[in-house]
């Protein structure tokens, strides 16, 4: 369904990514892990074409999204939760849901969002930043799967989290994939990453160190944690 292919990424002359190659299967559930700065959040950009400075090329269901802008590859079917949740403060809770254009068929339109996410039906009236900073990661996420997208990326959505939102994000992230959605998870969080997803890419200065199934990765945890200084 996605698939990044020789990736290289540079930030003026510092180069950030280096021959960066993964896919995401239809369906799956894959995160990026590593430390801070290991390269995950710019390769999340680079596939989403919101960093220009790369080479290599992103494919999304065998369509070459190169030269393809970062809205065009939102037509196209890519979601994205950005790391600083992009909510807009001069829309309502629901303007902000309603906003980015359907691009695909949705199996969560508004009414299933707000069954899922009950404080965005109770705010829905409510300016999106008077909301706290877990129910604006909420909306952000709900907009992204009620467009339609076919891949929907995630950049560290458990970060800042008390720990009860943290497992209600992972209930809604598993009733997603359930549902047959594909994702692409940055996250910093092991035992979260170990609770949703099929498979992991180890990141460390900018590329692919390592790739591990979910049934695999307990037996490297300790290991795992050590590499990301946790």
């Amino acid at each position: 369904m996605l698939e990044a292919r020789h990736v290289t990424a540079h930030y003026g002359q510092a180069q950030a990514l280096r021959d960066v190659s993964f896919e995401v299967k239809e369906g799956e559930l894959i995160t990026l892990v590593g430390r801070n700065g290991a390269g995950k959040s710019t390769t999340l950009r680079c596939v989403m074409g919101l960093h220009r400075q790369m080479s290599g090329t992103v494919r999304l269901g065998g369509r070459d999204l190169s030269g393809l802008a970062a809205h065009e590859r939102a037509r196209a079917g890519l979601g994205y939760v950005p790391d600083d949740r992009g909510i807009y403060a001069s829309l309502t809770v629901e303007e902000n849901l309603l906003l980015p254009p359907q691009v695909g068929p949705t199996r969560w339109p508004l009414e299933r969002v707000f069954k899922a996410f009950p404080v965005l039906k109770e705010r829905r009236r409510h300016p999106g930043t008077k909301l706290s900073g877990g129910e604006q990661q909420a909306l952000s996420i709900a907009r992204a799967l009620r467009m339609g997208a076919s891949v929907v990326l995630l950049d560290e959505p458990t970060e800042g989290l008390a720990p009860v939102l943290v497992q209600q994000l992972r209930d809604i992230l598993l009733e997603a994939k359930r549902d047959g959605l594909t994702m692409l998870l940055v996250e910093q969080n092991l035992r979260f990453a170990m609770a949703v997803a099929d498979r992991h890419y180890l990141l460390a200065e900018g590329t692919v160190v390592q790739t591990f199934a979910n049934a695999e990765i307990a037996a490297h945890e300790h290991e795992l944690l050590r590499h990301l200084g946790v």
